[in-house]
């Protein structure tokens, strides 16, 4: 497998990684399932809270690097980057400050007697992740895993080397013990290996659907507990007695957000067909002069996408799309310039048949649907294989409400586009995968959730 630093902006290659040996795996594996069995993961929770804390403050002290390093890795605007550690940070502190009362036992009622729950580590976790947040999609894994005292093996993308190992080097200077968290350098195949060795109780994946079925297959044939994270078409549901101004303006940060390579991003606009014309005309007007950059740029809004493979295959997409009936709004093609840009683009007349209906766009391109009313809006919002989150805007919150509780995803925003927060829970239902991170319920993902009863005399 080559780990390497690509610069998206430049197209230059800058620094190559090998592959970790089976040698140092073993190693790695050995001290984490040590410190499974040991006081750190089945003693006092403040020792690990400590971590935790100390964590939170160390990301924000090297926010700039770590900003740096993103956008040398992949990308991301420096300004994306910042906010992306800030909230990384907050998610340190949130199970920092609530675990230790989140996993007080639980008591439950029973005829037979006293009786209550008990939150346990389940032994060493294995995380596999995408290179679109670098440090977010470690930490949403990691510190709830401190929290409760799982040790972590993270296999990262390959095309984010450096903050892989930046975010373990922070993790140690918290105070985290040697086989707490382990960042892996290995292949697919390694992945599966890993997965047989009965030390390793859990994965986690956020990536691909070809990923996730390959590794979610291997965890269940294994007996392996697992959670997916597999990305989404989130619909961005606009009423017509919405707020137009300000359903522009989200919409269009919500698509180009880190290029548009957000699984909980903006992808399908379906807008009432009422405010439909001045909706579309604002919208592909905020998308054509979004301004594109040098992610070193504090003023950057748009960067590149994060590989050559990445603005392959979202070319691909487009022009298939189109072959297949779309119309092009704007944009439609990479952009003239060095790096791997790819033009704002607005596709619009998609017809179901048409390839683009059931695909993720995970890029700078948004699709529109016109629709009549609010059954309508229902019907196209379920109508995808993915079910991840969504946006509805309305002025009537009554009525966003009611459509809320009809959309078949993990999340719903009123008035707001979809986003990450740490005491929220994250995660879907269909081709979006199984499972939740983040807030009380991804704390106890990987938690053995004891029973004891005591009989009653």
């Amino acid at each position: 497998m080559a780990y390497r630093t690509l610069n998206p902006f430049t197209e230059q290659t800058v620094q190559v990684f090998s592959d970790h040996s089976d040698r140092e795996v073993e190693a790695a594996l050995a001290k984490a399932d040590a410190l499974y069995h040991s006081s750190w993961s089945k003693g006092d929770i403040a020792l690990r809270l400590a971590v935790l804390e100390k964590l939170s403050t160390l990301l924000i002290d090297n926010r700039e690097r770590l900003a740096q390093i993103m956008a040398l890795e992949m990308g991301k605007p420096i300004a994306q980057g910042e906010k992306e550690v800030d909230l990384c940070a907050s998610i340190a502190r949130f199970y920092a400050t609530n675990s230790a009362a989140l996993l007080k036992p639980k008591p439950v009622t029973s005829e037979i007697g006293e009786a209550w729950i008990e939150f346990h580590p389940i032994g060493v976790l294995l995380a596999v992740e995408p290179w679109n947040f670098p440090i977010y999609q470690l930490i949403r894994v990691i510190a709830p895993a401190i929290a409760i005292g799982n040790p972590v093996m993270f296999k990262h993308a390959d095309i984010v080397p450096q903050c892989a190992a930046l975010f373990e080097d922070i993790v140690r200077q918290a105070g985290a013990p040697e086989g707490a968290v382990t960042n892996l350098y290995v292949s697919p195949a390694k992945i599966a290996e890993l997965l047989g060795d009965v030390r390793i109780q859990g994965v986690a994946l956020t990536g691909s659907e070809g990923a996730g079925s390959k590794v979610g297959a291997r965890a269940s044939e294994m007996l392996k507990k697992s959670t997916l994270e597999l990305g989404g078409s989130d619909a961005f549901i606009v009423l017509d007695d919405a707020d137009i101004d300000n359903a522009v303006r989200a919409g269009v940060s919500a698509r180009l957000n880190n290029a548009g390579q957000v699984c909980i991003g903006a992808k399908r606009f379906v807008v009432q067909r009422g405010v439909a014309d001045n909706f579309i005309d604002a919208f592909v007007a905020g998308m054509k002069t979004t301004p594109m950059g040098d992610p070193m740029a504090q003023e950057t809004v748009l960067g590149p996408l994060a590989s050559p493979k990445a603005l392959a295959d979202l070319g691909r997409q487009v022009e298939e799309a189109v072959r297949n009936g779309a119309q092009v709004l704007t944009g439609g093609k990479r952009a003239d310039r060095t790096g791997f840009f790819y033009e704002p683009t607005v596709l619009a007349d998609i017809t179901k048949g048409n390839p683009a209906y059931d695909q993720e766009f995970f890029g700078p391109v948004a699709q529109i649907f016109v629709v009549d009313d609010d059954d309508a809006v229902v019907t196209l919002a379920n109508d995808s294989p993915f079910g991840l989150g969504g946006s509805i805007f309305s002025s009537d919150v009554e009525r966003a409400r009611r459509l809320a509780s009809r959309i078949e995803t993990g999340m719903v925003f009123i008035n707001m586009p979809t986003t990450s927060r740490a005491e929220l829970p994250f995660g879907g239902i269909k081709r979006s995968g199984y499972g939740r991170e983040l807030g009380d319920t991804g704390l106890k993902e990987f938690a053995n959730r004891k029973l004891v009863v005591v009989r009653k005399d």
